[in-house]
């Protein structure tokens, strides 16, 4: 029997660093959602754990396979009894790009392992361990982030047909070295959450008041971004934003009709970008 999961991008549509902790780690207060574009990954039972990675984007994970840090292996490694199961990542979503890729893989490695096994979900704080994502993307639903990623604020409801269109320039970009460049760590949090957005204009314009602390430091190291930051807005994108740590962006556009357009038209003006279009998933206003 083999059973599948899907794990979709982590979106940040906005992003503020309000600290740092004594320990380094900083202090986040995110709204984050998730895109309908991710990577799967499949279990077949098997005498031990293995992993294998294909899809298009293996190529970025292709040295990091059999390390015992790789974040899905971790993730199955976390349960009491380790299984015996063949892994199979179906690779969509860049590496190191910003929309938690490895965390959302680590949070399916997670469901998919406790669902074959019968096994009770690992600890809350060993979850944490696999980084400051995965709590939110094992929850997988828009919802504002606080703390290191360890609290979890369930979203107001989004307009329903929200979607986004996710661009990166093919420039892999290193966290650590983008929180190294943040010139101030001490920035105010977001405004109040309403209770809900009952339209696209009410969440644009909620969103208009954020911003992403992270972006200016990732512009210094990547001055792409800046690029295509400018191809989300003149393809008619009502916010342009990276997301995370980048160098992924997003635009944001009232429905996925307008989102396939703007992908159009930037997929053929710049060949060498990755570039999706997809409804953000769990919107229900």
């Amino acid at each position: 029997m083999a059973v599948e999961v899907f794990a979709p991008a982590k979106v940040n549509l906005a992003l503020h660093v309000t600290g740092r902790r004594a320990d380094g780690y900083h202090l986040l207060d995110s709204l984050v959602v998730f895109a309908g574009v991710g990577d799967r990954l499949r279990a077949t039972p098997a005498a031990h754990l293995a992993l294998s990675v294909t899809g298009p984007e293996a190529a970025g994970l292709a040295d990091g396979v059999t390390r015992t840090d790789n974040l899905v292996l971790r993730a199955a490694r976390l349960f009491d009894r380790p299984p015996g199961l063949r892994l199979t990542l179906d690779k969509h979503l860049p590496v190191a790009s910003g929309i938690g890729g490895g965390s959302a893989d680590a949070a399916a490695a997670l469901r998919l392992v406790a669902a074959m096994t019968g096994q009770a979900m690992p600890a809350a704080e060993a979850v944490l361990t696999l980084g400051a994502d995965v709590p939110v993307c094992l929850a997988g639903r828009p919802a504002r982030i606080g703390g290191i990623g360890e609290r979890i604020e369930p979203c107001a409801a989004l307009p329903k047909g929200a979607a986004l269109v996710l661009v990166n320039p093919r420039i892999p970009l290193s966290t650590p070295s983008v929180f190294a460049a943040l010139a101030t760590r001490e920035n105010p949090p977001l405004p109040s959450l309403p209770t809900r957005f009952a339209t696209f204009a009410e969440l644009s314009g909620w969103l208009a008041q954020g911003r992403n602390d992270l972006e200016a430091p990732a512009r210094g190291l990547v001055p792409a971004i800046g690029g295509v930051l400018d191809s989300l807005g003149a393809a008619g994108a009502p916010l342009a934003r990276m997301s995370g740590s980048g160098a992924t962006c997003f635009g944001l556009f009232a429905d996925l009709a307008a989102a396939e357009a703007a992908q159009a038209r930037i997929a053929a003006a710049e060949r060498g970008w990755w570039v999706v279009a997809a409804e953000i998933l769990g919107a229900v206003s």
